[in-house]
């Protein structure tokens, strides 16, 4: 008995180590709820709070992180457009909408009319597209869409269906010349949408390869250097803000097996500055040039993976077999190239987004969207802008200095400096 008590016990304190304690606090700043996550789990705890906030539809403006010895802690500002849930429980992945359905995996070699030609091959092989999300970059492609079937509703499970499915769409995918890198999967497994994307397009490599268009607007700007004296590498990362910024950044060094143990995050009306002190999961700081170099090129793509080139259309409509293959159709008999996609369904109604440029990656000209507009229904299919971020107009304008890694911390005023000072790693924060 006294053992089973104690067993009961100490199973207690087991969990309450290991689950995250979270406060939420609307009282500190009027333009934004202030998160705070206490953990003493490091490892992926970051990229899981992160992840929730940003399906819950947060925007984070601001957050400092810091973990030392077990214990890890993070405060996000964030502008709340809605909570749903409670962050208590923080678990992997977002599986709403995605039960009971069929996924499929795809990769290959970016072409204008390619998704055009997907769609077209799932609509004969009787397969409804409940839910996808497309993404390119660097003449490369990834989607991850969950289907079933149109007929009874239910997802595929029949293998030599599966089969033709994979055969037909790894076809389409290789186009004249990618046979060895056009991949197609199908599963019944349940992920994060977004986080397998990124895993797909790392694991295809596409941060090696050269975009087929000349980038348009801001490059991300990523920095790394040791610090030597603290057994640190120091990430900088300067780009345009955007929603979803900080996910795919923590996201992609998650993957990369590396360990985030201090950052600071900030935004400035439309830019965004993300320092990250980081060490590998073997505790050694980047140790080489090549990985070095490896490091900036993941995280630019994992910047530039999202980053929406091209004019915003939103379908509405109800839903209907073949839908997506009439619609993406007319946009290639029309020049118009797909950079980016989200699909959707909810109680019989189709709701999509597309993300077009021309052919050759320029912006769309008005004239043929409109075009466009007339053949698909210009109630069903409107432009809009991208939306703009929250409290761009009222951003407070803060002098920033970005760390570049080195014998000091230059992010002044920053809990990563605060924490190190007080477990005197630094002998001063002032």
């Amino acid at each position: 008995m006294e053992w089973s008590a104690c067993s009961d016990e100490y199973e207690k304190l087991v969990i309450r180590m290991t689950t995250p304690r979270v406060v939420i606090d609307n009282a500190v700043s009027s333009k934004a709820t202030v998160v705070k996550v206490d953990s003493a789990r490091k490892h992926r705890i970051l990229l899981e709070a992160v992840q929730v906030l940003t399906d819950l539809n947060l925007s984070i403006k601001k957050a400092y992180i810091s973990s030392d010895g077990r214990w890890f802690m993070d405060v996000f500002h964030s502008v709340i457009n809605y909570i749903e849930q409670s962050l208590g429980t923080i678990h992997h992945g977002k599986t709403t909408g995605s039960n009971g359905l069929t996924a499929l995996e795809l990769t290959g070699t970016d072409r204008v009319g390619l998704l055009s030609e997907v769609f077209a091959v799932l609509a004969d092989l009787q397969c409804s597209v409940v839910d996808a999300k497309v993404w390119t970059h660097n003449g490369r492609i990834a989607s991850l869409m969950y289907v079933k079937d149109c007929n009874s509703g239910s997802p595929i499970e029949d293998t030599q269906h599966i089969d033709r499915i994979e055969a037909r769409l790894r076809n389409v995918l290789k186009g004249d010349n990618d046979i060895r890198s056009a991949k197609t999967t199908v599963s019944m497994a349940v992920t994060h949408t977004e986080r397998r994307l990124h895993q797909v397009m790392f694991a295809d490599r596409d941060y090696e390869r050269k975009a087929i268009f000349p980038p348009r607007g801001d490059s991300p700007v990523v920095t790394v250097q040791n610090w030597v004296k603290r057994g640190y590498s120091v990430v900088n990362v300067q780009c345009k803000d955007r929603t979803k910024l900080l996910f795919d950044v923590v996201c992609t060094m998650t993957d990369m097996e590396y360990i985030v143990f201090h950052a600071t995050i900030n935004t400035a009306g439309d830019r965004a500055y993300l320092e990250f002190y980081i060490r590998h999961t073997d505790g050694s700081p980047i140790s080489s040039e090549p990985e070095r170099q490896r490091v900036i090129q993941c995280l630019k793509a994992a910047v530039e993976r999202r980053a929406s080139e091209g004019v915003r259309l939103e379908l509405c409509t109800p839903d209907k077999q073949g839908l997506l293959a009439d619609v993406t159709r007319t946009f290639r008999e029309n020049g118009l190239n797909v950079t980016r996609a989200e699909i959707s369904t909810a109680r019989d109604m189709a709701l999509n987004v597309f993300y077009v440029t021309d052919a050759i990656g320029n912006p769309a000209d008005p004239k043929l969207i409109e075009s466009v507009r007339q053949k698909i229904g210009v109630g069903n299919l409107k432009v809009k802008e991208l939306p703009p971020l929250i409290y761009h107009q009222e951003a407070e304008r803060e002098d920033q200095t970005v760390g570049v890694a080195g014998t000091v911390l230059l992010s002044l005023g920053s809990l990563v400096k605060w924490n190190l000072y007080h477990l005197g790693l630094i002998r001063s924060y002032s």
